[in-house]
């Protein structure tokens, strides 16, 4: 079944992961992604963050390592050193065979190889092309590095993470990186519907650090409405209380009220039915005001209830509660397997079997994604993809 993007060519020349998370979306929407690593450095900076690796078939470990392969299937590797005259050439002869090329230089880095949106646009003024950078294309700071860190220290939500009285805290995993590359996917899916109607490619400029900003969400609003910077609060919600992590007579389950009357219901549940009336905790406004003397008396409560007592009760009650999992709960969970969450692919000759990938959260009825290969060895499509080259429309 062909997907949504199908018939559509995308000229990666990005690294590291907004960049290969944009292209690896679109790819398993179904566009052919080519991406372009450089054969001095052995390629994609991620191919060598590891362990772990996937090991090859002599059981060696070969340049997969999870860390690139969690933003690189269905993609092919075109080994090209950009530097040189002739790389140049095949790139640009690449370019004007696709749909979008997509980079993460910094600003101005690729005109010296004629490889930036203006020379390639003005050879095909229908391309659409992207560019990811730390700080954007313009602005004070457009010409320092950005790194997912750096973007969560200087956007903001390292003030917001971790507890009151501990130091500033990034998110575990590379957020500012994966919420680049998805609002970079949208503006290329955008700016392609204009391209169809119009005729007229144009260039997108996206940040590390506008994305990091966009996404303070209701605590950046919380403090453009106040000016006040809020406060670091764990796992407690500026917003909304009792909505945070609890320690449990055997662990941890989050509870989120959202409501005042799923309040009343989780006290009658604790048997403090007289809290959900008391005219401090009555309504959400009252429980933010008296946050501290609320959870003293609720904190010592959930510490006497086991894990699942407590979730089955609540959610008899319909009081919003859960588990707070492990990765191997995660993936071992019934609902991941039956969202199809793990993608499994088979990896080809470079590698032993298969391998596993976390799967795409888009279900469409129609044009379904697909993982039609696995994340490539480096170089491994370089001959295939020079040789045929043909114009895209």
């Amino acid at each position: 079944m062909a997907g949504a993007l199908d018939g559509l060519r995308i000229l990666d020349l990005s690294r590291i992961l907004a960049g290969p998370t944009c292209t690896q979306l679109l790819g398993d929407l179904g566009a052919e992604v080519i991406k372009i690593e450089n054969p001095a450095t052995g390629g994609d900076d991620t191919r060598s963050w590891g362990p772990p690796f996937v090991e090859g078939p002599d059981g060696e470990p070969t340049d997969l390592s999870a860390y690139f392969m969690s933003a690189n299937r269905n993609k092919l590797s075109v080994a090209i050193d950009i530097t040189t005259e002739e790389g140049q050439a095949a790139v640009k002869a690449l370019a004007a065979d696709c749909d979008v090329v997509i980079e993460n230089f910094k600003p101005g880095g690729l005109a010296k190889y004629g490889l930036d949106a203006e020379s390639l646009m003005a050879a095909d003024p229908a391309l659409v092309y992207c560019s990811i950078s730390g700080f954007g294309q313009t602005g004070p700071n457009a010409s320092k590095p950005g790194y997912d860190l750096m973007a969560q220290g200087f956007g903001g939500i390292m003030s917001l993470t971790g507890e009151p009285e501990g130091e500033p805290m990034k998110v575990g995993v590379g957020i500012a990186d994966v919420m680049c590359g998805m609002y970079a996917t949208i503006g290329i899916l955008a700016a392609l519907r204009h391209r169809d109607l119009t005729g007229d490619g144009q260039h997108i400029d996206v940040a590390l650090v506008d994305t990091q900003v966009a996404w303070l969400i209701n605590e950046g609003v919380n403090h453009l409405t106040t000016g006040k910077n809020p406060k670091r609060r764990g796992n407690g919600h500026p917003n909304i209380v009792p909505y945070q992590v609890f320690q449990t007579a055997d662990g941890y389950a989050i509870v989120a009220v959202g409501n005042d009357g799923q309040f009343r219901r989780f006290c009658d549940f604790l048997q403090v039915p007289t809290l959900a009336t008391h005219p401090d905790y009555a309504t959400n406004p009252a429980r933010l005001e008296n946050r501290d003397a609320l959870l003293s008396v609720l904190v010592p409560l959930i510490q006497n209830v086991p894990t699942a007592d407590l979730i089955k009760g609540l959610e008899a009650l319909k009081v919003p509660v859960g588990p707070v999992q492990t990765l191997d709960q995660v993936f071992g969970s019934e609902q991941v397997k039956a969202r199809d969450m793990i993608a499994t692919i088979p990896s080809g000759d470079a590698a032993a079997g298969e391998v596993r990938v976390i799967g795409n959260p888009l279900k469409l009825s129609k044009t379904p994604v697909t993982y039609r290969s696995a994340p490539p060895i480096f170089g491994a499509d370089t001959e295939r993809v020079l040789s045929r080259i043909q114009p895209k429309r």
